[in-house]
């Protein structure tokens, strides 16, 4: 007889009804879109990419498939791991999971495009399409943001309040925690949309990038950006600041307790539970700060490579940096693969 735990069934028909309000959220969105868009004396958009020379065009398209290809799999296989293993059916890896799955969606927002417009002539993008890449690229980003504060939540409490850990960071709380930063990034990413679809477009529809971004389309806009540009340093700010915020306040209390533990081996213990998610911080808010926190008049190619990191980059690299320096991804791995070794084996057999 299989046990089914109802409040776990509870959860995640809450989570179905949610992805139902922000579809439907969505299909309104794309209605006054559409509305907009008749506004406007632009029906597209040209994407200038990373580069304009023709010759670059086909060694990216090369390497950026070869990106995604191993941002797939390499994500897919996190998710699997975790999901075939007992022993990693804990808040780290649920989040680490749902990580991976946004990583997912995150570059398949971006990169089929790119791989589409290097290979074509006219690298455009309707205005309908421009808009709907932009409500899923900021969504995906922003929930990405809040998952990592997530996982630096629970870092702390696994090392600040160990004995605590189990009740504090209850599958309930966990659930909450995830509802919480997609229901954020959601709403955070419809308003900047909708704030965007109010602006006039006439003059120049080239957009000096590989994806339809805030920036570039602001300084694209013939009608007064004002709104836009307070909506973004307030609420934008307090949206994107908030995560990181957290990630620091946590970090600063996990370094005052290691700090506090006598030992060496002890403090190392404790920083190596730590060290794949301050990379993945580091390299998602570096380059996120480096692009955002700068004025819209210095928007220039560095920018573009900026986003590269935070987009394309940082999702790849993602199952390397947690599976090769976490003994129990790498043992997830192995199992998954069905390469077990002689130690495995031996102990299974013995508790059998």
């Amino acid at each position: 007889m299989i046990y089914r735990n109802p409040r776990r069934d509870r959860n995640k028909l809450k989570l179905v009804e949610l992805k139902i309000l922000a579809f439907s959220i969505f299909v309104g969105t794309c209605r006054i879109m559409e509305r907009v868009n008749q506004t406007n004396s632009v029906s597209e958009f040209i994407l200038l990419g990373l580069s304009s020379r023709p010759e670059d065009q086909k060694p990216l398209f090369a390497l950026f498939f070869i990106m995604y290809m191993v941002t797939l799999v390499g994500n897919l296989l996190i998710i699997l791991a975790i999901c075939s293993d007992t022993q990693l059916q804990t808040p780290m890896y649920f989040f680490l999971s749902i990580l991976s799955f946004i990583d997912i969606c995150y570059t398949t927002t971006i990169v089929p495009k790119m791989l589409v417009n290097f290979l074509s002539e006219k690298k455009s993008i309707s205005y309908a399409e421009c808009m709907t890449q932009m409500y899923f690229f900021l969504a995906f980003a922003n929930t990405e943001s809040y998952l990592l504060a997530a996982m630096a939540i629970d870092r702390f409490v696994a090392i600040c309040d160990p004995f605590h850990y189990v009740t504090i960071m209850s599958h309930r709380r966990c659930v909450l925690l995830l509802v919480f930063s997609c229901s954020i990034s959601d709403l955070h990413s419809l308003l900047l949309v909708l704030l965007i679809n109010r602006l006039t477009f006439c003059d120049s529809n080239v957009i000096p990038h590989f994806l339809c971004d805030i920036n570039p389309l602001l300084k694209l806009s013939c009608s007064s950006t004002f709104v836009n540009e307070v909506v973004i340093n307030t609420e934008g700010l307090i949206t994107l600041v908030t995560p990181f915020i957290c990630v620091i306040i946590s970090y600063l209390q996990i370094l005052i307790a290691v700090l506090k533990i006598p030992s060496a081996a002890g403090k190392r213990k404790a920083f190596s539970t730590c060290g794949s998610h301050l990379t993945m911080v580091t390299l998602f808010y570096g380059s996120i700060i480096y692009v955002y926190f700068r004025p819209l008049s210095s928007y220039t190619i560095k920018d573009r490579v900026a986003t590269v990191i935070y987009t394309v980059l940082s999702s790849m690299l993602n199952p390397f940096i947690y599976s090769l320096r976490n003994k129990d991804m790498k043992h997830g791995m192995r199992k998954l693969m069905g390469r077990r070794g002689p130690r495995q084996h031996l102990r299974e057999h013995t508790q059998q």
